[in-house]
């Protein structure tokens, strides 16, 4: 990887993924990094900022603290802020000036709990990964920590896992995939983590399956499977067309208490077609294009992406250069408006803003593609 860009931005880092995962659970979550390093969060990652109460504050790390290794005021502002709060929890994210001093948060948030009684954990975010990165991890260390007990199962209950607005904008696309699934006959037990009160969400265990619908939901998906034997299904329910085949997989999943497979079903033969994004999404995307018209369509991943998810013709490509050499020959592009400086002309080019890719910019422009593909 050349590391360098002439054109593309960088997706939004590790450490905004762990506040945006976290912003409706309750809890304070502290980013410790320099004072001011907070405003690309509240200002570009995240459209619920001046629309909710939020408990998300930066530690305002000095220069002199980073060189001398003074936990001990982090400590202290953190502890003394959580007295007055409140909060349900608090959680420490990391950024590169702690990664490379050192800093063992960890620790820090076991002397935080000590000191204010208020269950406490840090999140090993660096700022260097994605935001896919910071989020899943956030939300697997919620559930582990506080989602433990097995309630009684209920019937056709189901999880939504990874809605995050860095996928899913604020646009009522969540509230479109509960509605669908509603409609399909099964009950929402709780959505991780957008929209859900914490009582929902801290009996998420009572679900008969979960749905994964970003690559965001893939960690706790993976924890409730091993602590509770719950399944998961793969995909986000985009489009009149594909979204039954998203049910029938949950419906299957129920039945054999295995997790069932969507969509590697629409694996296409010669794809001309090329959507760029988070893989989960992007590949739904892929599959309401094939169900619903018949277009194949392969995928470019420039984040993290899980094992088996991307299929034999998607690529999983970070470096500018090499997605830009990836695009020749593709008769239709869809790609966040950012991308187009680098799209072959001969191209046709379909805007499909990201929240996680182009912030604010084109967050009007964002569909809903929950009701419409």
């Amino acid at each position: 990887m050349k590391q360098t860009q002439a054109f593309l931005s960088t997706y939004t880092a590790d450490v905004s993924g762990v506040c945006s995962a976290l912003f409706e659970l309750g809890g304070m979550t502290v980013m410790h990094d320099a004072s001011g390093c907070n405003s690309t969060y509240n200002t570009h990652d995240e459209p619920r900022w001046y629309d909710m109460d939020s408990l998300v504050y930066i530690s305002g790390l000095s220069e002199l603290e980073a060189v001398m290794g003074d936990d001990e005021k982090l400590i202290s502002d953190v502890s003394d802020a959580a007295r007055q709060l409140h909060p349900r929890f608090i959680a420490l994210a990391g950024t590169p000036i702690p990664m490379i001093t050192g800093c063992d948060l960890p620790a820090i948030a076991r002397e935080v709990e000590g000191r204010t009684k208020i269950p406490s954990f840090a999140v090993p975010s660096n700022g260097i990964g994605t935001y896919v990165a910071g989020a899943g991890q956030a939300l697997r260390l919620y559930a582990e920590r506080f989602i433990t007990k097995a309630p009684d199962k209920r019937k056709n209950a189901v999880n939504i896992l990874g809605a995050t607005p860095l996928d899913f904008s604020v646009n009522g696309c969540v509230q479109s995939m509960a509605r669908r699934l509603e409609e399909a006959g099964f009950t929402l037990q709780s959505v991780f983590a957008m929209g859900s009160c914490f009582d929902s969400i801290d009996e998420a265990g009572a679900a008969e399956v979960n749905l994964v619908v970003s690559s965001v939901g893939l960690p706790a998906a993976k924890y409730f499977q091993a602590q509770f034997g719950t399944p998961y299904v793969i995909g986000a329910p985009f489009g009149d067309s594909f979204s039954p085949y998203v049910f029938d997989a949950l419906r299957e999943s129920i039945r054999t208490g295995a997790p069932a497979d969507v969509l590697g079903t629409f694996a296409p033969d010669a794809p001309d077609t090329v959507i760029v994004g988070e893989s989960v999404t992007a590949k739904s995307l892929a599959a309401a294009l094939a169900v619903g018209y018949g277009i194949g369509a392969r995928v470019i991943c420039p984040v993290e992406a899980p094992d088996g998810v991307l299929g034999a013709c998607d690529l999983q490509l970070e470096d500018e250069e090499e997605i830009e050499e990836a695009l020749r020959g593709a008769r239709r592009v869809i790609a966040d408006p950012l991308y187009r400086r680098i799209v072959p002309k001969t191209s046709e080019f379909y805007a499909l803003p990201h929240e996680a890719f182009s912030g604010r910019i084109y967050r009007k422009q964002i569909p809903n593609l929950a009701e419409r593909v």
